[in-house]
């Protein structure tokens, strides 16, 4: 079981198929704020839809590619992070997330975002973490940015959104750049 404590407050916690139900609600009370940056809303329409893809997930957590837990305040879901891929011959991991409108602006996630970089560099000895989001989501690239995340590229089309296609801006951090930047913040501290 995969379970990062973030704070006093909150801790990111692997989804196993029991949170099938909370994983549903959550995400079908947001799906059409949702729906402007996710393209996967139309094929989770019930809590098994849900099941499904939690042993997906768990599936290729147990093969070492992914990672997917819920962002969670005592027992309630706030939303989802994990990394998307691992790649281990090139050391990479790409964080994904979500969070449900009404915990947005806590700094949630920024928070599990900065623990989820941590644990790739710290415990899974990663060289470079990524974080893709789409060029007009100000809210989701905020988060790398203020982590000091550095802007690598520019993907076109990168995905197709319902109805077209979206640009992906690429956010990456390697293990030095991430240090020097821990250096520097304990220097202001």
């Amino acid at each position: 079981m995969f379970i990062l404590k973030v704070d006093d407050f909150f801790e990111i916690r692997l989804l196993e198929e029991k949170d099938a139900d909370k994983l549903f609600k959550l995400m079908d009370k947001n799906r059409e704020y949702l729906k402007e940056w996710l393209p996967w809303l139309d094929d989770n329409n019930t809590v098994d839809d849900s099941r499904i893809f939690i042993r997906q997930s768990l599936e290729k957590f147990a093969n070492n590619r992914g990672l997917v837990a819920g962002i969670w305040l005592d027992v309630l879901m706030t939303g989802v992070i994990g990394f998307n891929d691992i790649d281990w011959l090139k050391r990479v991991a790409t964080i994904g997330y979500w969070l449900g409108e009404e915990f947005q602006g806590k700094g949630l996630m920024t928070k599990s975002c900065r623990a989820l970089t941590k644990y790739a560099f710290d415990e899974l000895k990663m060289n470079r973490v990524e974080i893709h989001c789409a060029t007009g989501n100000k809210k989701s690239r905020a988060i790398p940015e203020r982590l000091g995340f550095k802007k690598a590229m520019i993907v076109q089309q990168a995905e197709w959104l319902y109805d077209h296609f979206v640009d992906h801006v690429v956010y990456t951090i390697n293990i030095s750049q991430w240090r020097k930047l821990l250096d520097t913040e304990k220097g202001k501290i």
